[in-house]
């Protein structure tokens, strides 16, 4: 058997694990990274770009359709699949090609090839023999495409998003069976395309949004478009000659049975974690298997053994696992110095129409500090309005004590930028009057995003009001909304 010694040994070459090789190379020249399978992270392969690239191509048809609304008369709308899964390929493909010319980049003497497997806390073994010795680990593994129960009968007419942008053509139809970021994306756009899409979700979850009057406003919105059906359950699949049979229960109790080109499995991604023998290293580990871990080091129950990006499965988006291998990395090659790396505020985003912002802390996740909630409409904002897209909701998180902004939620248009906006003023603790005093230009929906840190002023006015009332301090600590 060959053996080998390194200082560091990163299991994995996708987003964390190319963050962690940077930081660990900076320290240390003895290094292996670990990998099979194909370069170029889930995010590039199958992940956010070929996503946002079929997305594209449904907000040109959806585009197009709704020209007359504004008084502009279009042809009749056809969609070229074959054309629009070429171009989703042909630019997925020159997206990997840089993450590929990356690790390409990486010293050929740090590369190893093959699934790694944990013989104890320090020893790897990989199956084509080589054992690796490592002083330090990072595991940054990834995740792949969770299969719900039964589903697997579906045999080829099952789908996960590693296969959908595979197809040389667009199916008639298709059972979306999930309602988050990645059954909301994926089945609006096929919707959009002239696929027709039933979509099932197992509660009322729409796009992981919390607040039920936002997602209230989310569900009637997707409604509109297509078959989404809440607190629906899959009871059995099968092929036929014409696709997929799928038999479903909905809320009220009724079974379908309807037939479907395909079956996409949407029901998020689970962590590739399974196959490593975790036991064999004494970790402590989470009920679903997922290792205990620090999420300011990114340090394991074992010391000198790290987790970075999907593998952890907190906060599966690639700025997280980039942010998450650098730190892992860092720490890794400089053990037993251990340092906190810098977090950022959560910032999650879903591009559906309207898109989907989630912002910082929300409701449940406030450790029980008295919060309050500024709120706006959509539906009569100005900017929003003019374009045809004055749709959803945004709500504003905002600490009682202190007016600092602390978290959001957003339904409606622009929320892709909207989210970063607030993003920021929550990681610089901005308060309510702060972000107030800042430039809204005319017209813009930023507007829209004004006056819910209006309403948000007047509560704290009205909370400081009540408060002085009580101690007779009205006059020095009223607080006032900038006009």
């Amino acid at each position: 058997m060959l053996k080998r010694t390194v200082d560091v040994a990163i299991i994995g070459a996708g987003t964390a694990g190319m963050g962690a090789y940077r930081e660990a190379r900076k320290h240390t020249d003895s290094i292996a990274l670990i990998d099979v399978g194909h370069y170029g992270t889930t995010c590039a392969r199958v992940g956010c770009m070929p996503s946002k690239l079929l997305i594209a191509a449904a907000e040109a048809a959806h585009g197009a359709r709704q020209a007359k609304l504004f008084g502009i008369s279009t042809p009749i709308v056809r969609p070229d699949g074959a054309a629009v899964m070429e171009r989703v390929r042909r630019e997925r493909d020159r997206f990997v090609g840089f993450v590929v010319e990356d690790i390409e980049a990486f010293d050929p003497a740090h590369k190893v090839w093959g699934y790694a497997r944990f013989l104890d806390a320090h020893r790897l073994l990989i199956d084509s023999g080589l054992e690796i010795t490592a002083k330090r680990i990072v595991i940054a593994t990834g995740s792949r495409p969770r299969i719900p129960a039964g589903l697997e009968d579906a045999g080829s007419r099952l789908l996960v998003n590693d296969d959908l942008f595979e197809l040389e053509q667009l199916p008639k139809s298709v059972l979306v069976v999930g309602a988050g970021v990645i059954g909301l994306e994926l089945g609006q756009a096929l919707s959009r395309l002239g696929v027709a899409v039933t979509m099932l979700a197992r509660g009322d979850s729409v796009g992981g949004i919390a607040d039920s009057e936002i997602r209230a406003a989310a569900t009637a919105s997707f409604q509109a478009e297509f078959d989404l059906k809440l607190h629906a359950q899959v009871l059995g699949v099968r092929t036929t000659r014409m696709g997929a049979q799928v038999t479903y229960r909905v809320a009220d109790g009724a079974v379908h049975i309807e037939h479907f080109d395909y079956v996409l499995a949407a029901a998020g991604r689970v962590p590739n974690i399974d196959q490593l023998g975790l036991d064999n290293t004494g970790m402590a580990v989470h009920a679903n298997g997922v290792p205990v871990y620090d999420g300011y080091t990114m340090q394991t129950s074992v010391p000198h053994i790290f987790i970075a990006g999907d593998a952890n499965d907190e906060l599966q988006l690639l700025h997280e696992a980039s942010d998450e291998g650098a730190i892992a990395g860092r720490n890794a090659a400089s053990y037993p110095t251990v340092k906190p790396g810098q977090r950022r505020t959560r910032l999650g985003i879903v591009f559906s129409d309207p898109q989907i912002a989630i912002i910082g802390e929300r409701p449940g996740e406030m450790s029980d500090r008295p919060y309050l909630t500024g709120k706006v409409s959509f539906h009569n904002q100005g900017r929003s309005r003019v374009m045809g897209k004055n749709r959803g909701m945004l709500k504003i998180y905002v600490d009682e004590s202190s007016g600092v902004l602390v978290g959001a939620e957003m339904l409606g248009p622009a929320a892709e930028h909207i989210g970063h906006l607030l993003a920021w003023a929550v990681q610089q603790s901005l308060t309510v009057n702060e972000i107030l005093a800042m430039p809204f230009y005319h017209p813009v929906v930023e507007e829209g995003v004004r006056t819910a840190f209006r309403d948000a002023a007047a509560q704290l006015e009205k909370c400081a009001q009540a408060h002085c009332l009580d101690s007779g301090c009205l006059a020095s600590t009223k607080v006032s909304a900038p006009h």
